[in-house]
């Protein structure tokens, strides 16, 4: 028999309000009454005696502002987690093929798998970085990465609205075409290839479902991979340290790399911000501010790490396989500066602290630091 209160999905066999204890009812009616730092969540920590050791759930208090995050397995969704989580927010992570003990593993297809971790979590803010971000397996696979680019954005956004989570979009450069740089947000689209016109229709089925939602657009990003496939911009790496061979790179488009790190601060900072002043919603744009072709990337990653160059060698044709990319799409950041928000980190400065695990002669180290 139900308990009478809604958001705790009574009807369901095993409700959550009937199975806690005397100390987590007491908990959660201090933090309902506004009892500020805590929470019923639990920890693990590692309990050692003479000649065993073993893991104990633990109880622990956790900050009242929290925020979930999908894709939080990936290059930008570990970042953003790790940023919100060390500054005082009470973070979740969703992955599903990546899923790891320390994040809930959710299908973001699955609209009752979704409703039922934002109802159970009841965040303040959602980051949803969770996409399929390669061009060319978009166009391999236009139905899975339309269901996962579009209607579940779109289906996300309808239950953020519905507990009144501030939702911010993570979309994309693509969405222009590249003819008329720099790109504000009220510019015309005009994507390219269909990975950009799926994040377009992101978009608008985000704006469409939750009109107090943000859209975020940023460009080609690196960070600290776990391997170097993860990002285009780490993966030249391996062509830049073996110098005994030459390696084509393309000279023709003109890319804004921006770190990881940059964007999750931009999204914490306008997460704050909006927690201050509700009229913040609609588009904004982020990127790095260093115009750089991927041979100028290689080029500069060989010089982070004092390595010869001479054996890259830059392509300045445009690339005639693979989707259509524009030429350049640089976004205009002025509308996130004006609010006072914004990080730059060199590309020297940030490509130097992620790739530094994979020099030939470190990658011992990627299982020991990284």
């Amino acid at each position: 028999m139900g308990c009478g209160a809604a958001e705790w999905a009574c009807p369901v066999n095993g409700c959550r309000r009937h199975r806690e204890s005397g100390a987590e009812r007491e908990r959660r009616a201090r933090t309902e009454a506004g009892g500020g730092m805590v929470g019923w969540e639990k920890g693990l920590r590692i309990r050692f005696e003479p000649g065993r050791c073993w893991l104990e759930e633990e109880d622990v208090d956790t900050p009242n502002r929290r925020v979930l995050i999908t894709g939080a397995t990936g290059l930008l969704g570990r970042s953003v987690y790790k940023e919100f989580k060390g500054n005082n927010w009470n973070a979740v992570g969703c992955g599903y093929s990546r899923a790891r003990p320390m994040f809930e593993q959710v299908n973001l297809l699955d609209t009752t798998a979704v409703h039922n971790v934002i109802q159970d979590f009841q965040p303040h803010v959602i980051i949803h970085c969770a996409a399929e971000r390669r061009p060319d397996v978009v166009d391999s696979q236009p139905d899975a990465a339309s269901q996962l680019n579009v209607a579940a954005s779109g289906n996300i956004a309808k239950e953020a609205a519905q507990v009144g989570a501030f939702l911010i979009y993570i979309s994309t450069d693509y969405v222009f075409d590249g003819t008329n740089p720099p790109y504000k947000e009220n510019d015309a689209p005009n994507p390219l290839n269909l990975y950009g016109k799926t994040k377009l229709e992101g978009e608008k089925a985000v704006l469409a479902n939750n009109e107090g939602a943000a859209v975020l657009r940023i460009p080609i990003l690196y960070g600290e991979v776990e391997r170097l496939e993860e990002s285009a911009v780490t993966v030249m790496f391996d062509k830049v340290q073996f110098n005994n061979k030459s390696a084509n790179m393309d000279h023709w488009q003109q890319r804004f790399p921006t770190y990881v790190k940059d964007v999750a601060s931009v999204c914490r900072q306008l997460a704050e911000k909006k927690m201050l002043d509700p009229s913040i919603r609609g588009t904004f744009h982020w990127s790095g501010n260093e115009r750089m072709t991927k041979f100028e990337m290689a080029c500069a990653m060989a010089d982070a790490f004092n390595l010869p160059s001479s054996h890259l060698r830059p392509i300045t044709d445009s690339p005639v396989v693979g989707a259509l990319r524009p030429k350049n799409a640089q976004l205009d950041c002025s509308r996130l500066q004006m609010l006072g928000i914004g990080q730059h980190t060199p590309f020297r400065v940030g490509i130097k602290e992620s790739l530094w695990p994979f020099l030939t002669d470190k990658k011992w180290r990627q299982t020991v630091f990284h």
